[in-house]
């Protein structure tokens, strides 16, 4: 068996139970090679020895996206579901509970979307659209968002803020209350910080922050809306999808119940959790097409 990086690989010690992308192969004491590897479909950064891999085939690859776009599926119907509750309610409120004939507009709120997986990001960004949430992705370093995110907030001026990528709790390292045990939750929590004072208001620019296992309760403190992970479990790659269209496409003057925003998600409250956070979305009219007046 040949690995090389770009492979799929699934790891014999845990039963296969995930599949990860080869991102390098180090050799270190005794000649030994270890693989670092990134997470297919939640974000987990993890190593393993070569030995423990196994290459996954292209008939098995198929099987098990069938079986996640059969969960995504799910869980994009569930939204889609909340969505056009919300959109009635809207039309009812804009109308004043009477028909009228007069069209109006919505502004959901803007997204800027830092990830530190340029894969994980173009399958977000994918979901974004078909959603139809506004959204600006940016490729960045988990290291080096705390530099960066002041002036992609300036750049951007977004409503809801994005954090994520990989991260990991190594039991080595300290234990699970303890930041430096963790691979990127530090930097979550610096870049989390660092937007804040930008824009202190929790309501003015709502953040989520983390990745797999990530420290929660840090990111929480450093004035995230919603973080990862309660439990210290893995998180699915679209999950902060779910979260910021929930509360893009909430009225701004209601506040989103917490447990609103985690049912639909692919992990639910095991690995995501936020305090209470006002909706962003604004309706407008009337709405003139722009054909009107060529």
């Amino acid at each position: 068996m040949d690995i090389k990086v770009g492979d799929i690989v699934a790891r014999k010690s845990y039963k296969g139970d995930l599949l990860f992308r080869v991102i390098d192969i180090k050799v270190i004491q005794g000649n030994q090679q270890m693989v670092i590897l990134y997470g297919e479909d939640v974000r987990l950064i993890a190593d393993a020895p070569y030995q423990d891999l196994m290459k996954i085939d292209e008939n098995e690859k198929v099987e098990r996206k069938r079986k996640e776009d059969e969960i995504m599926e799910n869980s994009f119907r569930l939204f889609r579901q909340d969505y056009h509750l919300i959109r009635q309610k809207n039309e009812y409120n804009a109308t004043g509970g009477y028909k009228n004939e007069q069209d109006f507009f919505q502004m959901p709120g803007r997204v800027l979307h830092i990830d530190g997986d340029p894969v994980y990001l173009k399958k977000c960004l994918s979901l974004y659209e078909k959603i139809g949430v506004p959204v600006y992705g940016v490729h960045c370093n988990e290291k080096e968002m705390p530099e960066k995110v002041g002036e992609l907030i300036d750049r951007y001026r977004p409503d809801i803020l994005v954090i994520t990528g990989h991260d990991a709790y190594s039991k080595s390292k300290g234990k699970l209350s303890e930041l430096k045990a963790y691979r990127h939750s530090l930097h979550f929590a610096q870049t989390v910080r660092q937007a804040r004072k930008k824009v202190p208001h929790l309501d003015q620019l709502v953040i989520f922050a983390g990745a797999c296992q990530s420290h929660f309760e840090s990111l929480i403190r450093a004035g995230a809306n919603f973080a990862s992970s309660p439990s210290r479990v893995n998180i699915h790659a679209l999950d902060p999808v779910y979260i910021v269209a929930k509360i893009s496409f909430t009225p701004f003057v209601e506040r989103v119940n917490v447990w609103d925003v985690l049912r639909n998600t692919l992990t639910g409250d095991k690995g995501l959790g936020g305090v209470e956070t006002r909706g962003l979305l604004r309706t407008g009219m009337p709405y003139r097409n722009p054909s009107e007046y060529s």
